[in-house]
């Protein structure tokens, strides 16, 4: 090995990615509620998000499919730095560690149970339930859709009134847990993110509409009154790489489809965007047809415009 690669190899053992987020300016924030001691979720700015892992030794962005380790995180935060340029300023941090936050063996490990587990403890969705109400009269989800995404088993009872959306692989199997309530917010610890799904009816489904959240997938099956052609997915924000094998399983099956269409049915503002843009790279690669649909009228969601037409006389 040369005197320069084991300088290479120094910097990444010695260089926290934390580290430099944290002094990076503008300076990029913890999110403790999405963020587990193996995955730290840093924000900056809107629609700006990393996920640190590897101890601290690697990154990666749920808005793309950018990864990797700490040179190229220098080089994602400012693309005109070259290698070298990098290099001399990772030199800076060596040694210097990361200032977490004093909760920090707060923040979530995985349970021994396993997710799909703890998601065949739960009651299914019942008819006035508080997570029934929660849904009806907080987010306006028809029973037409609710009934519908019971009979999927998408959704259960969770705690303290919250709603959880099973995410499930290509196999069907339960993977993660999307969990909503009036003021709560989160992800099951331990838990995989790969897709929420809705199918609209019976077999093949050759349209298939991602949206951010599982509550917006929920609205947007609602506003189309449940088109029987469609697979309503959603991803809880960002694609990770389970998320990413599972739209590229759904994309393969629709190649060769005349009617084979993915539908971005994101949020209206930056992020969405930016998320729009990674699944229109996907169905090309795939060779498949893509749309994007957006909430109209100003509204940045899918549940925002599902309330706005409850609320018209």
């Amino acid at each position: 090995m040369s005197e320069q690669d084991k300088d290479i190899e120094w910097l990444k053992a010695n260089v926290n990615c934390v580290t430099l987020l944290e002094r990076w300016p503008p300076v990029w924030r913890l999110d403790r509620t999405g963020s587990t001691r193996r995955n730290l979720k840093y924000r900056r700015g809107e629609g700006e998000i990393l996920i640190v892992n590897h101890d601290g030794h690697g990154w990666w962005d749920p808005l793309s499919d950018r990864k990797g380790d700490i040179f190229t995180l220098v080089q994602h935060l400012d693309p005109h730095l070259h290698f070298g340029d990098a290099r001399r300023l990772l030199q800076e941090f060596v040694g210097i560690e990361p200032v977490f936050p004093k909760d920090i063996h707060r923040l979530r490990l995985p349970s021994d149970i396993s997710v799909a587990r703890r998601w065949e403890r739960r009651q299914p969705l019942s008819y006035g339930s508080p997570v029934w109400l929660y849904l009806t009269a907080q987010r306006h989800l028809p029973e037409q859709i609710l009934v519908a995404a019971r009979m999927a088993d998408a959704i259960r009872e969770g705690p303290r009134g919250s709603a959880w959306f099973a995410h499930r692989d290509e196999a069907g199997i339960t993977t993660g847990i999307e969990m909503r309530g009036p003021d709560y917010r989160n992800f099951s610890a331990g838990g995989g993110k790969t897709l929420f799904r809705l199918p609209g009816g019976p077999g093949h489904l050759p349209r298939v509409a991602v949206c951010e959240a599982a509550i917006d997938a929920l609205s947007l099956a609602a506003i189309e009154n449940l088109r029987g052609d469609t697979l309503y997915s959603a991803t809880a924000g960002g694609m990770g790489p389970a998320t990413i094998a599972s739209l590229q399983q759904l994309l393969r099956d629709l190649n060769g489809d005349p009617a084979g269409i993915l539908v971005a049915a994101t949020d209206a503002d930056n992020a969405g965007r930016r998320y729009a843009t990674r699944l229109a790279e996907l169905a090309i690669e795939a060779g498949v047809t893509f749309d994007t649909i957006l909430p109209p009228g100003g509204l940045n969601d899918w549940n925002d415009v599902l309330r706005t037409i409850a609320r018209e006389p």
